[in-house]
C-alpha cells in the first residue's frame, strides 16, 4: 500500500469506527517481526502496549529505510503499518526530517486515538526518527 492509497481509504470511509477496522487489518498485513528483533533496543517506550520497532539501512545512509513492527494490540500495529507506509522507499536523512505528525493530523487520527494511544504513536515515530539519525550518520 501507498500513502496515496491510504489517504483513498481515509477518504472512502467516513465512519471512524471503519477506519479502526481498516488501521488494524494493515497490522494484520504486517510481516511477522523476526524473533531476533524483538529486543529491549526495539521496544517502544511511552505505549501502554508492547511494541517493537525495528529499521535497518542494508544498503547504507543513502539508501532506503526497512521498517518492521510488531505490537500486542491490533490497533497499534496499524498505527506502526501506516508508519511503515508514510516512510516507505525513504532514506535515513529523509526519515529524519519527515514530518509524520502532519500526516496523521491530515487524516484526522489525533482527534480520534486515546491520549495513551497518541502517546504511543508518539514513541513509534520519535523511536523511528532516531534510529534515523544514527542509520544517516552510519558511514
Amino acid at each position: 500500500m501507498t500513502i496515496s492509497q491510504l489517504d483513498e481509504a481515509f477518504e472512502f470511509l467516513e465512519d471512524w469506527e471503519d477506519r479502526y477496522r481498516f488501521i488494524m487489518d494493515l497490522g494484520k498485513k504486517l510481516p511477522p517481526l523476526p524473533e531476533e528483533d524483538r529486543h529491549e533496543g526495539n521496544l517502544v517506550h511511552g505505549c501502554q502496549s508492547t511494541v517493537w520497532v525495528s529499521a535497518e539501512a542494508p544498503e547504507g545512509p543513502s539508501g532506503q529505510v526497512v521498517l518492521h513492527a510488531d505490537s500486542d494490540s491490533d490497533l497499534v500495529k496499524g498505527l506502526a503499518a501506516m508508519v511503515i507506509i508514510i516512510l516507505a522507499g525513504k532514506t535515513p536523512a529523509k526519515i529524519a526530517t519527515c514530518d509524520i505528525e502532519a500526516e496523521f493530523d491530515r487524516l484526522g487520527l489525533h482527534e480520534h486515538l486515546s491520549p495513551t494511544r497518541s502517546n504511543g504513536l508518539h514513541g513509534m515515530v520519535r523511536q523511528v526518527k532516531s534510529r534515523a539519525v544514527t542509520l544517516a550518520a552510519d558511514q
